[in-house]
């Protein structure tokens, strides 16, 4: 049976594609093919090994980029489910696919750096004479350019794309970003997502405009917010940063509503019986239970254009309000505590000091001599030093190669240019 929320232009790709196209053989749809294409990328198999809250490596339970962005995925597919069985909108032949929901959750961290968020900032800080750099525009980049191949990616859909793009400003469009941008160059790939279509004039750049995300993208958003603020909550509990006492002292120093004190009296309460982990996973579903679908206001500019556009997740206040809550409670206890903010420093001066080398030697120049040290892979300096590229250019292929690094390739290479006593021939094959 088809399904009539989608239609051509939510299948389209940018280029000529012979997914599920009348071939017989093709026994998926063109959203389970962007799925499986994700799975099968060195870029998503990279996220094990890269910071969710903890640096790779310092504990065993804890979870990863990886482990997070199939939780994600497992909780968007849950939310199609829920939103299919409560919402009169939607029906057995027009309900939003799972499979592209959770294509969009499994693709939204791929374009992330090592360390987390820290690296993040530390890599748009050095990339802003060449256009910044973000995570979310990073994604879209390997999903259109690197992925399988260095001209079309994955060759993705449109409906994909823009599952994943919570961001529609160009960063020439803003003045000094922090985050939240699209790169430059992307232009053509947002206009593809757009389908030609300009931004009313009443949506200006910034925050305004990427409020305006499709229903696929809404639903990957509130998965992810659920997933880390309930998650990173019991990952810090069971790290041993969140503790009664800390929460005690947090709590006493703000104004808090009575619920959120007795949101803090069930956590309390989970802790004294190791029940943290179950009471997260319950409130998992709770979460889910919280989403509801509504329609969109009329006019909107895409409305037309795919059903996409003309619904919006909206979500129980209280249970808004709870997942807020947890997010300051984390960032307050562990993202700021001492032990990680060292941990953070640290990997901002390895990153900062492996792009200093990689610019001295790939960006400033126009070509180096033929006895430059090799510190790239010969694949990666034969783009680099492709006729034609801009200085640019090159300092985003730069940029691709240290954000593809785990947060172990990336501490590994640091010691290998700059600790005399690491790295025999041996460890380099």
């Amino acid at each position: 049976m088809r399904n009539h929320f989608y239609g051509d232009f939510d299948t389209a790709t940018r280029l000529p594609d012979d997914r599920a196209r009348g071939d017989s053989s093709e026994y998926r749809g063109p959203f389970q093919i962007d799925r499986d294409r994700i799975i099968h990328t060195s870029a998503f198999r990279r996220l094990q090994s890269k910071t969710q809250v903890f640096v790779s490596g310092e504990y065993d339970f804890y979870r990863t980029r990886l482990t997070h962005s199939i939780e994600v995925a497992q909780i968007g597919r849950s939310l199609c489910t829920r939103l299919r069985a409560t919402s009169p909108d939607l029906a057995a032949d027009h309900f939003i696919d799972p499979d592209l929901v959770e294509a969009a959750c499994l693709a939204h961290d791929i374009g992330h750096p090592p360390f987390g968020h820290t690296g993040e900032r530390t890599l748009h800080r050095l990339m802003k004479p060449w256009g910044g750099f973000e995570g979310n525009a990073q994604t879209l980049r390997l999903l259109t350019h690197t992925i399988f191949n260095e001209r079309a990616g994955m060759n993705p859909t449109r409906a994909f794309m823009d599952g994943v793009l919570k961001y529609k400003t160009l960063y020439p469009e803003l003045q000094d970003p922090p985050n939240h941008f699209l790169y430059a160059d992307q232009s053509d790939a947002l206009g593809f997502v757009l389908g030609g279509s300009d931004f009313p004039a009443s949506l200006p750049p910034g925050d305004t405009r990427d409020a305006h995300r499709a229903i696929e993208c809404q639903i990957m958003d509130w998965a992810d917010d659920t997933a880390y603020s309930l998650n990173d909550i019991a990952d810090g509990i069971g790290a041993g940063f969140i503790t009664i006492a800390r929460i005690e002292r947090w709590a006493e120093a703000r104004s808090l509503t009575d619920t959120e004190t007795g949101h803090l009296d069930g956590l309390f309460k989970a802790i004294r019986r190791d029940r943290v982990e179950a009471r997260m996973n319950r409130r998992i579903g709770d979460f889910i239970a919280a989403a509801s679908l509504e329609t969109t206001p009329d006019g909107h500019f895409l409305a037309d254009l795919s059903h996409r556009y003309r619904h919006r997740l909206a979500i129980d206040p209280g249970i808004h309000a709870e997942c807020r809550l947890y997010k300051r409670l984390a960032y307050d206890l562990v993202f700021r505590s001492h032990q990680l903010q060292q941990l953070d420093r640290k990997a901002d001066y390895i990153l900062t000091r492996l792009f200093q080398v990689l610019a001295d030697l790939y960006i400033v120049p126009d070509r180096p001599g033929s006895d430059h040290f090799r510190i790239l892979p010969d694949d990666v300096e034969s783009r680099i030093f492709t006729d034609g590229l801009t200085q640019a250019d090159r300092a985003r292929l730069v940029c691709d190669a240290i954000a593809r690094m785990t947060d172990s390739a990336a501490a590994q290479t640091y010691r290998r240019l700059f600790d005399a006593d690491f790295g025999s021939i041996t460890d380099l094959v």
